[in-house]
Parts: structure tokens; C-alpha cells; sequence
């Protein structure tokens, strides 16, 4: 499918959200259920912050298809935990993948963060060290290895919201991957940093309760402006070959890169960088390149139980749509 056939398909979302929806009934089928454990015979991956094995999803069985696999966000999980209930929504996009006709052994998830457990006593947790990017890249690294050796695939595809996406991207700058890989969905991630790091005191994501994300964090080292150095190595070339890119973002409300209210519990903060500089990060999560495809969507907020595009744009119809259709399109493959 051409550039253009994707912009136009992105815009059709835009006008309908019932189209789409019934669009994507119309292709579910009863499908066995995505499980919440790795299959008997996969190797236990101790992750490299927590000492402790990664979570994740997977099956037994034949492959058919491109493997796909699904990483979460920040302060997430791959799928709801005891100390996640309300999140792990990944595994409703993976679901809806097999729901469409992927086998559940063509679905894969890894949990790089742990349980979250740990954010109750410590919530500055959210913003420290082992919730950076860098810090998980060998865990993904060493599972994307795992899924190719276990389904004997020669690539995979990949899909992540938020965080994910740029843990994607850097593991492919990293470790030249990018053979390894043929096409990478990334939805609403930091590509060009995040807006909760500024030094001002309405930045209230500052406040050690709701994470700790002042300008010294290690996420805002990180990913709080635009040109940090971890941004500038990963940004040199952004959508480098043979692997394609899509790149889904919110056009008007995310609390992580819009200054405006998302959602009824996410109020705006100052659209300024970690160094208190002003800087638009709306755009944040798109790509440059030719090999990029973008689409913005709107009403996203739609889709998460607090009304919040940037949680709501990972189990939207519309992504599900616009991410299968991405990965069963061969059209343009090298």
C-alpha cells in the first residue's frame, strides 16, 4: 500500500470512528485467548534492572506469519498485573491481532518493568533509572533473539506504545538490528521527548508522589528535551532501511507531549523542555524518513477508562486498525 493510500486511510478514521469499528467487527472471529506466561521451552530472561525473569506472553505452535511483538509503555505491564489492574492494555491489541487470524504463536509480549509492585512504597520509581530507555534495551535484545531461535522466524515485527516504541528504535540504533526487523509500529512515543520535565511548579508530574519527573530524573535526562544526547544518537537517522515505519500520535490531547487538559484527571503543564525552555514536544511521536508513515488521531480519549488519549490511543479501534493493517501489508517489503 502506497504513502498516500495510508494517509488517506487515516483520515477516513478521523471522520468515522463507527466505520472503523464496525470495519474491525466484521474481521473478528472466535480465536483462542492470548495468555499471560511464556510457553514451556522458551528461555527464562532475567531482566537486566530487576534481577528477577521478565514477564511476558507467547505460545507453542506453528508459525505462519511474521512473529509479532508487543512492548507497553512506561510504568506498565504486558498484560494486567496485581498491581496493574487498570493497565496491561497491550495485551488487548495482541488479542485483537489474533482475534483478526493471527495463531497466538505469532504473538509475543515482554514485560521490561517488572510487576510494578515496587510503585506503591516507591513511586519516584516511575522516573528512575531502570524506566529509561537505555536501561531495558538488552532485555529486548536478548527476547527478540528468544522469539526468532523458539518460532525459527528470520524477523519479526513490532509493536509499542509509548516507551516502547523508542526501546524499539534504540535496540535497532544500538545493536544494528535493523535486518531483524520488518516493520516497527510505535504509538504515541517519545521520538523527540516528552513535555512532564520542565523546572516550572505547575509541572506537577515533578511532585515525588506522581513519579518524580524533575529535570535531574533519569527519564528526563533522558527524554526531557529534545536535543539530549540520548535523543540525538537515536535521531541522527530516524527511520533507517530495511525496516518500515509507522508512527501513530495524537492530534490534540496527550498529557505526555500536548500542553492541554487529557481526560478529566491530566490538566495541562507548561510546554517547556527540562532546561525550562519553551518547545512544542506535540509532535513528538512522528518519524522522519522515507520509509515513515504518520497519522494523527483525535477522540482517543474515547478508549481508556480516565479519558486519556495517551492511554486510550493503545486499545483504539482505530490503532488496531491502522497496526494490522500495517503488518499484513507485504506491498512494499524488501
Amino acid at each position: 500500500m502506497s504513502k498516500a493510500r495510508w494517509v488517506a486511510l487515516g483520515a477516513a478514521m478521523l471522520l468515522s470512528t463507527v466505520v472503523v469499528g464496525a470495519a474491525a467487527g466484521a474481521q473478528h472471529r472466535t480465536a483462542a485467548a492470548v495468555g499471560t506466561s511464556l510457553p514451556a521451552g522458551f528461555p527464562t530472561i532475567v531482566d537486566a534492572s530487576l534481577g528477577t525473569p521478565v514477564l511476558g506472553f507467547g505460545a507453542s505452535g506453528d508459525v505462519q506469519r511474521t512473529p509479532v511483538i508487543f512492548l507497553h509503555g512506561n510504568n506498565d505491564t504486558p498484560f494486567p498485573t496485581l498491581c496493574n489492574g487498570f493497565g496491561g492494555k497491550i495485551h488487548d491489541l495482541a488479542q485483537a491481532f489474533v482475534d483478526r487470524g493471527y495463531a497466538a504463536s505469532e504473538v509475543w509480549g515482554l514485560g521490561y518493568q517488572g510487576d510494578q509492585c515496587d510503585l506503591a512504597a516507591s513511586p519516584t520509581n516511575r522516573s528512575a533509572t531502570a524506566h529509561t530507555t537505555a536501561a531495558n534495551v538488552d532485555d529486548l535484545a536478548r527476547f527478540v533473539k528468544a522469539v526468532l531461535d523458539y518460532t525459527g522466524a528470520k524477523r519479526v515485527d513490532i509493536v509499542g506504545h509509548s516507551l516502547g516504541g523508542t526501546l524499539a528504535r534504540e535496540w535497532l540504533r544500538r545493536d544494528h538490528a535493523y535486518r531483524l526487523v520488518r516493520h516497527l509500529v510505535t504509538i504515541a512515543s517519545p521520538h523527540h521527548g516528552i513535555i512532564n520535565c520542565s523546572p516550572s511548579p505547575l509541572n506537577y508530574f515533578a511532585l515525588d508522589a506522581l513519579g518524580g519527573f524533575n529535570p535531574n530524573s533519569a527519564v528526563c535526562v533522558e527524554l526531557g528535551a529534545a536535543d539530549t544526547p540520548f535523543l540525538t544518537r537515536l535521531n541522527r537517522k530516524e527511520t533507517p532501511g530495511p525496516t518500515r515505519y509507522l508512527a501513530l500520535r495524537n492530534a490534540v490531547a496527550d498529557f505526555v507531549y500536548i500542553s492541554a487538559p487529557d481526560g478529566p484527571f491530566f490538566p495541562a503543564v507548561p510546554a517547556q523542555d527540562r532546561n525550562g525552555n519553551p518547545h512544542d514536544f506535540s509532535t513528538s511521536p512522528a518519524l522522519l524518513g522515507q520509509r515513515a508513515t504518520n497519522v494523527a488521531l483525535t477522540g482517543q480519549g474515547a478508549y481508556d477508562l480516565f479519558g486519556a488519549a495517551h492511554l486510550g490511543i493503545l486499545p483504539s479501534l482505530q490503532t488496531e486498525q491502522l497496526a494490522y493493517d500495517f503488518l499484513t501489508d507485504d506491498s512494499d517489503d524488501d
